[in-house]
């Protein structure tokens, strides 16, 4: 993979993990190489994300709607950037300029990313990897709902593979790469 968008929150949430998470895949990603393409926030999880990849020497693109970028919620040191009408526009660029997603934690800005690429895929919109770094348990509830859906008749079995987590980084790269029959273990 040479390009990554990573969803992640905009605020920094109350355990200080959240922020070294977001700070060491910011790091991770520029030292293997791997471009970072994200919300372009300049604050929270995001915020601590791209300068994390800056600092590192990383090449960082970020995609923001013109109405957040009037807020002054944008990181104006990227490498790149791209201004959007729309939200939707956002996560079509963010998708046509990556390789995989990864999910860190977030509110429901994040959950909106996630689903919606996760849809595409299943929808067979696209076939990149989705990975959710489940850091400190935080999507717990959310793989546990998912399996809930499973379970209710909600989901196809074969559903459950479009996604993979794993609670940290270098795990979660590793099954990001792997085609979908060679996953070890479910994600849930």
């Amino acid at each position: 993979m040479k390009s990554i968008s990573v969803f992640c929150g905009s605020n920094f949430g109350f355990h200080p993990h959240f922020a070294e998470t977001a700070r060491l895949v910011g790091t991770t990603l520029a030292g293997q190489g791997i471009r970072t393409v994200y919300g372009a926030g300049n604050i929270g999880l995001m915020g601590e994300l791209a300068d994390a990849a800056l600092a590192a020497g990383g090449n960082v693109l970020g995609v923001i709607p013109a109405f957040l970028k009037e807020k002054e919620v944008c990181h104006t040191g990227l490498t790149e950037l791209i201004v959007t009408q729309t939200m939707h526009q956002r996560k079509q660029i963010m998708e046509e300029n990556s390789d995989g997603f990864l999910v860190l934690p977030g509110g429901f800005g994040t959950l909106d990313e996630f689903f919606e690429i996760l849809t595409w895929r299943q929808l067979r919109l696209h076939n990149k990897p989705i990975g959710i770094l489940n850091t400190v348990g935080f999507y717990d509830h959310l793989l546990g709902h998912i399996r809930q859906m499973w379970e209710q008749g909600f989901l196809r079995e074969a559903n459950l593979s479009l996604v993979v987590a794993a609670d940290n980084l270098p795990e979660l790269l590793e099954k990001m790469v792997l085609p979908v029959n060679q996953v070890a273990e479910k994600w849930l």
